[in-house]
């Protein structure tokens, strides 16, 4: 079962028996330092520091199952593998190369167990491949691999955002209510959220802010929502705003079957979320200041605390009256999604940006005060007894699930590592 990736991982960590090494002519070889490994174009691992015979050498090591595969890359014709200092082969095929190198093979010198337990990961069926054994890992490991995960996680997620910024100037007002209308999405109806606030202008929502029922004109006249007539006044008085509006900023509205109602909680219906979302851009006049300035969950909660205009108190939908009257706030559970994956990248974003480092360390003790996320993904791992205490851990496991178990790259991962040298 051998793989080139797996043949990598043995040698970055060395994970063979190191001594009686002796190249194909005979010479002795220590390995000082394996080289870093390249996963770009060209030789396997950089800058190692290999001992032959009597010479120390410094420079590239290209791996092999076996010596054929030398050619069969077409290596011998390609500049960038002539200064090989050391071909290290799984298997010594006997196969003569035409140009000169030092060829090693490590078959002889593998572990039947590490290879029995690569094999285990790689072939277990179950949701997560170290299933029944990641518990026997130590916890430092743990808790140092999620740390990079988040990490992992957010630089992926901030790639993007740090483009918007570079596109508009360093605009952080703009960049907070982008996120925050694809926040308002909470998944299903993200997309258009997103569509939402790319087609109406913050300036624009800026000029009205004093005016709430203008706010929900403008958004729910955007959404498309506003194209018929209704029994009740008040989506008429919108339709009526926001054909003055429409005018007035030449706006085009999106269509409104991009929105999803179909089995979801009518709690969660789009029409609650931007009548919310509303009554958050009407009270805010200074969120992106607030947020940077709050180091604290208790502190972030009031910028959250809002309820949509009293129509919605007995309204799910336009003209469908309820009997119960509730206020639509927004809930605790979904503060903390928008904490999670809106207020607390933002902040960081911002102190990386500004090179702040107390900041970030803030900011990642934040997400330590928020509970963790409840979804399948982390339903998964509490089922394998592995719990997240707080938010930071939730999302490092998403991280975890989403970049390396449901891939099986086990030979990335620390905990993969780790049962892989008999954790230790």
């Amino acid at each position: 079962m051998m793989t080139e990736g797996l043949f990598q991982l043995i040698w970055a960590h060395s994970l063979y028996r190191t001594g009686g090494l002796f190249t194909s002519s005979g010479e002795e070889v220590t390995v000082i330092f394996p080289g870093r490994l390249n996963r770009n174009a060209g030789p396997d691992f950089m800058e190692a520091r290999i001992k032959i015979g009597g010479t120390t050498w410094v420079g590239n090591v290209e791996m092999h199952l076996k010596t054929a595969d030398w050619l069969k890359h077409g290596h011998d014709d390609d500049p960038a593998y002539r200064n090989i200092i050391l071909h290290v082969v799984y298997e010594h095929d006997g196969t003569e190369l035409p140009i000169p190198t030092t060829t090693l093979e490590l078959k002889n010198h593998m572990s039947p167990t590490v290879l029995q337990r690569a094999e285990g990961l790689l072939q277990n069926i179950g949701q997560l491949p170290c299933s029944g054994v990641h518990h026997n890992v130590k916890y430092i490991v743990k808790a140092n691999w999620m740390s990079r995960l988040l990490a992992e996680r957010w630089e992926q997620k901030l790639e993007s955002w740090n483009i918007f910024l570079e596109k508009s100037a360093d605009d952080w007002r703009n960049l907070l209510y982008h996120r925050m209308a694809a926040n308002f999405g909470f998944k299903v109806n993200e997309a258009p959220f997103v569509m939402l606030a790319k087609s109406l202008p913050l300036n624009v929502i800026s000029k009205h802010r004093d005016n709430p029922m203008q706010i929900e004109a403008l958004l729910f006249g955007q959404a498309g929502m506003l194209t018929r007539t209704w029994e009740d006044s008040y989506p008429n008085d919108l339709q009526q705003e926001y054909g003055y509006l429409r005018k007035k900023y030449q706006l085009h509205p999106l269509p409104e079957h991009l929105w999803k109602f179909l089995r979801m909680r009518p709690a969660n219906f789009p029409t609650i979320r931007i009548a919310q979302f509303a009554a958050l851009l009407q009270q805010s006049v200074h969120l992106f200041s607030s947020v940077i300035e709050t180091q604290t969950v208790k502190e972030i909660y009031p910028l959250l605390d809002v309820t949509a205009a009293s129509y919605w108190d007995n309204h799910f939908t336009f003209d469908e009256h309820q009997k119960k009257s509730v206020p639509k706030n927004l809930g605790r559970t979904s503060v903390e999604n928008i904490i999670i994956n809106t207020i607390a990248p933002i902040k960081f974003l911002y102190a990386t940006r500004q090179e702040q480092e107390y900041n970030v360390e803030q900011v990642l003790q934040l997400l330590e005060t928020v509970p963790p996320e409840v979804n399948n993904i982390t339903a998964i791992f509490d089922k394998e007894g592995w719990p997240a205490y707080h938010a930071a851990q939730s999302q490092a496991l998403i991280q975890l699930y989403n970049g390396y178990c449901s891939q099986k790259r086990c030979l990335e991962c620390s905990v993969g590592l780790s049962i892989l040298k008999g954790l230790q």
